[in-house]
């Protein structure tokens, strides 16, 4: 499954729901790309695709700084899985290639 593309995500928090946008390519099993939200971006890193499985973590500033850990499932065009926000537990997320 390609994770290739520019992707509209919505991560659900008790903040209330974060927009985000991912540029993705992939080579093999690795997921590269850029992360851009809230005015700033930032590379993804250990990013990784297996089948249609993809993970990768980011390094955000805004609402504090903290690493987030996706994982996720790619089906078509649309994208959903969960992020880990460090001390703040686990929150789904969900997308589209857009």
């Amino acid at each position: 499954m390609s994770a290739d593309g520019t992707w509209s995500i919505t991560v659900d928090t008790p903040m209330g729901q974060r927009q985000a946008t991912l540029e993705l390519s992939t080579a093999g099993e690795t997921l590269t790309g850029t992360h851009f939200a809230d005015g700033s971006s930032g590379p993804i890193m250990d990013g990784a695709l297996s089948g249609n499985e993809v993970a990768w973590k980011v390094d955000i500033v805004d609402p504090m700084p903290m690493r987030l850990e996706f994982a996720g499932t790619i089906e078509g065009d649309t994208i959903s899985g969960n992020v880990r926000a460090g001390t703040f537990g686990s929150f789904p997320f969900s997308g589209r290639r857009i």
